[in-house]
């Protein structure tokens, strides 16, 4: 089946960043060493639904290189980066993908992506397998499995399993030691700061940054506001992630007091509708919003727009909701996610132990799918052990080593 991209001639644009990416994520490397002798995905048909950028082209190739066939899409309207789907597309990958889908697009693209006829499904935040289980479900006989990126795409699996439509066995990379640990708070914190900043070009320092949510995403948040020099404030509905939140020295609150004071509000909860009309009516002029979480339901858009006299492009990436007061409102990234909407993901480094994980995972489906039953599974220990020794080992650090007579200490009563 033909890719489906915006423009074949930026394939060396892309190259480049995947080249880059490649350099600076060592276990990936390994891996595809190791895959290029073995071979696990021979004969296999992988179908990949990530944020299409560079450090997700590499594994694609990674996995490629272990004999699968590939077809890939992106998994959020303005997360592909065309160049990179364009690079994959001139290697011989299938691509289906392209940046500022509309939603009948992304459906469609997710749809072709499943096509390919899949024994392996990796997803992220879900929607390769909610399609597989309503619109394709005459292609779940021939699923192994799959592996699933994300917290959000977790909890859809897990509502699935609970009512007993999930068809197929799940591997939760998002609970893997080496992924969450990582991945969600020191990439999460990073990437959205990168993406605000180079979006807004506003300075941090001496704001009220209201952090929504305080899970793993939500801790490298407000860790990385505190660094730049922000007053943080979090809001919770969970008590032992506020009272958390608190002994690390952020202020908490609700949501309605923290409206009246903030000046950039990032939500990181997965839930919808936490900042709303009552929310948007109190807050200051120059207000900065935008969302961390998956789906673009965090933010009540609609609820913004009701109540905007006026709604104006400021700059790329940065709409205007002016207020009948005459306050200004400003979202970014339409809501969507702010770290890919407006900038370049996770760093590389980070994105190397979750892609090692996802590699790793799917290897597993690949040797093991016969004895696994459907249901939403953890990664193995093995696996994160491997990935974090392979990543001491990058970095060239040795640690400590229990002694036998330690070992038998701390097992002994």
């Amino acid at each position: 089946m033909k890719s489906i991209v915006r423009d074949i001639s930026l394939a060396p644009m892309g190259r480049q960043k995947i080249e880059w990416a490649k350099r600076n994520m060592p276990i990936l490397s390994k891996i595809e060493d190791e895959f290029i002798k073995t071979r696990p995905f021979e004969g296999i048909k992988i179908s990949l639904s990530i944020h299409l950028e560079a450090k997700t082209a590499y594994l694609s190739k990674v996995l490629a290189s272990g004999g699968a066939q590939m077809a890939v899409t992106g998994s959020n309207p303005l997360s592909t980066q065309d160049d990179v789907a364009a690079a994959l597309a001139a290697d011989g990958i299938n691509v289906y993908a392209w940046y500022g889908s509309t939603e009948s697009e992304y459906q469609n693209h997710i749809d072709k992506t499943l096509e390919h006829g899949p024994q392996i499904i990796i997803d992220d935040g879900g929607d390769l397998i909610q399609a597989l289980h309503t619109r394709k479900r005459d292609l779940l006989p021939g699923v192994y499995g799959g592996c699933e990126e994300t917290t959000t795409g977790i909890l859809r699996l897990k509502a699935m399993a609970n009512e007993g439509v999930l068809k197929v066995p799940m591997m939760a990379v998002n609970d893997a030691l080496c992924k969450h640990l990582f991945d969600n708070r020191y990439g999460t914190g990073q990437s959205v700061w990168d993406g605000i900043n180079r979006t807004t070009n506003l300075i941090v320092a001496g704001k009220t940054i209201v952090v929504a949510g305080y899970g793993w995403c939500g801790r490298g948040v407000a860790m990385r506001a505190k660094g730049l020099g922000a007053n943080v404030v979090v809001t919770e509905v969970d008590p032992v992630k506020a009272i958390e939140a608190l002994m690390d020295g952020f202020q908490v609150m609700t949501m309605d007091k923290a409206s009246e004071i903030g000046d950039f509000f990032v939500t990181v909860t997965g839930c919808e509708n936490v900042i709303v009309k009552k929310h948007f009516g109190k807050m200051k002029d120059g207000a900065v919003l935008c969302n961390a979480g998956h789906f673009n339901v965090e933010i009540c858009i609609p609820d913004l727009e009701d109540l905007s006299s006026e709604i104006t492009q400021s700059r790329k990436n940065i709409v205007c909701y002016t207020m009948e007061s005459g306050r200004r409102l400003y979202l970014l990234g339409e809501g969507r996610l702010v770290n890919l909407a407006c900038g370049d993901g996770h760093p590389a480094e980070i994105m190397d132990m979750s892609f090692a994980v996802q590699a790793c995972a799917s290897q597993y489906i690949a040797t093991h799918h016969n004895k696994l039953k459907p249901g939403v599974f953890e990664i193995p220990r093995e696996i994160d052990s491997k990935i974090s020794e392979m990543k001491l080992v990058s970095l060239g650090i040795t640690i400590d080593k229990l002694t036998s007579e330690q070992e038998k200490y701390i097992h002994s009563w």
